[in-house]
């Protein structure tokens, strides 16, 4: 490989886990950042923003035509809408400020979330702290602690490098295949526990480099790792498999998690083949920009030694231990990392940095807001109010894009947490099947992170050659665009109406 492929301007090694999982805004700025004022056009400035202002706008007016709806229909309703107090309204609408701000700043959503839940919970409630943090997610938090720190390891000690070189050397020559193949890889790192932005940190500078060695397009080979990172992203070992699990058994509708990664792996594997064939039709699977073809650099980087043939047991331990034992996946992940923690002393400190704490913000502080408003009734008050404005699955398709465009600016992790919950009535009440019915709001939050402005697609954006990285960035726009029109309305039809799940 050459040193295209990996550059000193990668995120893989300065901070793949820290950085790279924040589910919220800093990786998203990734790509306009590294261009100077002079390639970067006023128009792309504007344009975002007036993306993502009208993405508040419309999240506002929804949210004000749920609230006052059932205000001005009251007379003509033959039964009366559940309306919202004012202590229903206050905390709702903080929600749609926290995403907003979050949006547009490079704010931790899930610390905005824990003050909010101390500010309403003490001061309009009148809750103590420990009833503030009745519904603190401790298994999960526990679980991302574990799964971040003992990958932070195998990523450092060299293990996660193996792995990635030993696949390609397999398609030996075949360029066609290498999106594939790190399609693959992707799906495996994340389907065993590793965040996706992690995974596409880890990959990014590899595969875009030898994307442009072998002239495939940088935003079909992107597309595929973070198809790829979501396919394997809702394991029943991954941490968005554990929480999506969790949140629907909490407000019990319990779904399939096999079932949950299945239906993941199948959409993206479908979106991946229609990439696939967009490219191939308006002639752009091969990359005429990329530069000269250079011959693929596959040799044998050797065989794994030491810490790396530990690791590579350890993660096959972790399987047997989760799927064999059903063992939690936080204290094993957590025993295995120490155990790499005792070999390796001098690093200790090192490899504690790379446990994702900005993740464990996000979702201990949205699962503990959303909990607050689930204990006021604005979750069971907004349900029914959607529930009156027509048929079931008309309210999923209409979910399924919300979430979907909101998670292209914003986080998907945080959008789960708000969403999920409001599918709890809509299925108590229709025939809906609540594991497909979850599955397309997961996937339909997830897919679109292709977006440039998302952790995902900022991540390939940076890892594209510098005189290249505002075509790659347009383009992955144009693309995103695209994936958010088709990929909830996908998520839906294959899962819902059909009760396949």
């Amino acid at each position: 490989m050459t040193k295209t492929a990996l550059t000193k301007d990668s995120p893989a090694k300065d901070a793949p886990i820290k950085e790279a999982e924040l589910g919220v805004d800093p990786a998203r700025e990734t790509a306009p950042a590294k261009e100077t004022r002079k390639e970067r056009p006023a128009r792309t400035s504007s344009r975002r923003r007036i993306l993502l202002w009208t993405v508040a706008g419309v999240a506002i007016l929804g949210v004000l035509a749920l609230v006052f709806g059932g205000v001005f229909n009251q007379a003509a309703a033959p039964s009366p809408e559940p309306s919202m107090t004012a202590v229903q309204i206050i905390p709702l609408v903080i929600l749609v400020v926290m995403f907003v701000v979050a949006t547009k700043w490079p704010l931790n959503i899930g610390v905005m979330g824990l003050v909010a839940s101390f500010g309403v919970g003490y001061f309009m409630l009148g809750m103590s702290d420990k009833q503030i943090l009745a519904d603190f997610p401790a298994s999960i938090v526990l679980t991302i602690i574990g799964v971040t720190y003992f990958f932070s390891m195998a990523q450092r000690n060299g293990t996660i490098d193996i792995i990635v070189k030993g696949c390609v050397r397999m398609v030996r020559g075949k360029t066609l295949l290498l999106p594939w193949v790190f399609f693959l890889i992707a799906a495996a790192l994340t389907s065993l526990g590793t965040f996706s932005p992690a995974a596409i940190a880890l990959l990014a500078p590899a595969a875009i480099g030898f994307a442009y060695e072998s002239r495939i397009h940088p935003v079909v080979m992107g597309a595929f790792i973070i198809n790829g990172a979501h396919a394997g992203g809702f394991s029943p070992l991954s941490v968005a498999g554990v929480l999506v699990h969790d949140i629907a058994l909490k407000n019990d509708f319990p779904i399939s998690q096999g079932g949950l990664f299945i239906a993941s792996f199948a959409l993206n594997l479908i979106l991946s083949v229609l990439t696939i064939v967009l490219f191939a039709l308006i002639g752009k699977l091969r990359d005429g920009a990329a530069g000269q073809h250079v011959d693929i650099d596959t040799s044998a980087t050797g065989r794994p030694h030491g810490q790396q043939i530990l690791t590579l047991v350890l993660i096959a331990v972790m399987l047997v231990a989760t799927l064999g034992f059903h063992l939690p996946i936080g204290f094993v992940a957590l025993s295995a990392g120490l155990l790499l923690a005792f070999i390796n002393i001098k690093e200790h400190k090192t490899f504690i940095g790379g446990i994702s704490w900005s993740t464990v913000l996000l979702v201990a502080g949205m699962i503990t807001y959303v909990s607050l408003l689930e204990h006021v009734g604005v979750i069971d008050t907004l349900a029914e109010q959607a529930l009156a404005l027509g048929a079931p699955l008309l309210i999923a398709l209409v979910l399924c894009y919300v979430i979907g465009v909101g998670s292209a600016f914003a986080s998907s992790t945080a959008l789960l947490t708000a969403f999920i919950p409001l599918a709890g009535p809509l299925l108590a009440t229709s025939s809906l099947s609540a594991s497909g019915t979850v599955a397309a709001l997961a996937i339909a939050a997830t897919v679109v992170d292709v977006s440039p402005f998302s952790t995902d697609g900022a991540l390939v954006v940076a890892n594209a050659r510098e005189d290249d990285r505002q075509r790659v960035y347009k383009q992955l726009m144009f693309y995103a665009g695209g994936v958010v029109l088709v990929a909830p309305a996908l998520a839906w039809a294959l899962l819902v109406p059909t009760g396949i799940m």
